[in-house]
């Protein structure tokens, strides 16, 4: 069965590097890319490649002026055709700038198909200036439909925050700041350092185990190039299975060996003593590319399996995983934490400075003139959404906790409060220079006094509904 990685992100150079690495590290890979450049002018352009080049290119109109509708209904049929074919083992989504991975996902696992993989492209010396980045898609050539509201800083968050995977640029630029601010931001993720340099000596993409061995990123595509230089093609070699490891050059020291460091044979032969072939074909014969397997961290990353409910449970305001406290390198993450109500007016005329004291806030907070309301926060690049998601579980008959996800439930129990339930705030602050003690006072101030937290709950929904039109409630 294929597989499909999606690889997506607004840092258009990561991403493009992430998937040539993924084209050169697993054999039998083709990339299907959809361009949403051209979509002012009613069509989408579907390509398809592998790393020879260009396999087949098209149009697929818009569907409700809309380029991600389009890209939808064209990307399920492309790759059951590409399924079907047999041939290939891993298809590579390469999502076009700001379209999200979410939704992505959903939609290929709603068609049947295995996503095994969700990569977040990243050039770490731009991390900041995205998440401050508060212009509209719009203005910057970006959206992907007419109505698309996004903003390059909230975009960018959900790209990089929904990835179980980051495949990091080794950008020269990016300092210990740029990276702790990535660490912290989205601190379970995998990151795997791409670039276009040498690999590291964690990542054998483009070689075995002896670092002196030089890369060799043509070998897929240049037919001048054996297929495997490391195994001699003299007949009269016919067994090397315990030859002497030492440096010369007749040894290929970069033949695997076993555990006990004794080179494995140069090629399988069958019963009657004739060599399999160099490389494993497909069904019509056809040579798969040079690697027989994927060695890198990128490349097994891509292929090590994903859970579409649980990358979505991760993302839900209600049992979100937030990043954690953590302080280094200039960069500081606040955990703010409490089980009293803000009262509304309070917060509302503090929503600016607030929002403007993190490059990055997120988490779920509980209004007092709306208690049984779980409201999510959702603020980069000096823009803030809020929303409401439903019900506290508090606020629900015993009856109707039977049809709530077991990872709701879960996650409500670790703030469970013997009054309250699991209505609390739960907010999260990452920035570079954050004033963590002026931000808690400002916090603080704004939870209901003593006084108005003990007039109760029939008081607190008389106080002014100051963010009704915030939300659509």
């Amino acid at each position: 069965m294929l597989s499909v990685v999606i690889v997506g992100g607004l840092h258009a150079d990561a991403r493009k590097a992430t998937v040539e690495r993924l084209l050169a590290d697993v054999p039998g890979s083709v990339v299907l890319h959809h361009d949403l450049a051209t979509a002012a002018d009613g069509t989408v352009v579907r390509t398809i490649r592998d790393a020879g080049g260009i396999l087949s290119a098209g149009e697929t109109p818009l569907v409700n002026d809309c380029a991600c509708c389009a890209l939808r209904e064209d990307l399920v049929p492309e790759l059951r055709r590409l399924d079907a074919a047999g041939t290939l083992r891993l298809a590579v989504v390469e999502l076009w700038d700001s379209v999200e991975p979410k939704a992505m996902a959903e939609v290929v696992a709603a068609g049947g198909l295995t996503v095994t993989g969700v990569i977040t492209a990243v050039d770490p010396a731009l991390v900041l200036p995205y998440l401050g980045n508060g212009d509209d898609l719009a203005d910057r050539g970006l959206a992907a439909a007419a109505t698309d509201q996004r903003t390059v800083a909230d975009t960018f968050a959900r790209q990089l925050e929904y990835a179980p995977v980051l495949a990091v640029l080794g950008s020269p630029e990016a300092d210990e700041e740029d990276r702790e601010l990535l660490a912290q931001l989205h601190p379970t993720a995998h990151q795997v350092a791409i670039g276009t340099g040498r690999p590291t000596t964690t990542d054998h993409a483009t070689r075995l185990t002896d670092p002196a061995v030089p890369d060799h990123p043509t070998r897929l595509t240049d037919p001048t190039v054996p297929d495997h230089p490391a195994w001699p093609t003299d007949p009269a070699h016919t067994d090397h299975a315990t030859r002497p490891t030492d440096s010369t050059p007749t040894d290929h020291p970069v033949r695997p060996t076993d555990a006990s460091g004794t080179l494995y044979p140069v090629r399988p032969t069958d019963a009657s003593g004739t060599l399999y072939p160099v490389r494993p074909t497909d069904a019509s014969g056809t040579l798969y590319p040079v690697r027989p397997s994927p060695r890198s961290a990128l490349a097994r990353a891509a292929l090590a399996g994903f859970d579409v409910e649980s990358a979505a449970a991760a993302q839900h305001p209600a049992c979100a995983r937030l990043p954690a406290e953590a302080d280094a390198h200039g960069v500081s993450t606040l955990v703010w934490h409490r089980c009293r109500p803000f009262h509304p007016e309070r917060l509302y005329e503090a929503l600016e400075d607030i929002t403007c004291a993190a490059a990055r806030s997120r988490g779920r907070f509980w209004l007092a003139d709306k208690p049984d309301v779980l409201l999510h926060w959702d603020a980069a690049g000096g823009a803030l959404c809020v929303e409401s998601v439903g019900p506290w579980l508090a606020s629900l008959p015993d009856a109707a906790w039977d049809m709530v996800p077991p990872v709701r439930r879960a996650a409500a129990a670790l703030d469970w409060h013997p009054e309250h339930g699991d209505c609390c705030q739960h907010l999260v602050f990452t920035s570079p220079g954050l004033d963590r003690d002026g931000l808690e006072r400002l916090l603080e101030s704004c939870l209901l006094t003593d006084a108005e937290y003990a007039a109760g709950r029939d008081a607190w929904k008389r106080l002014p509904p100051a963010f009704d039109t915030l939300l659509e409630v």
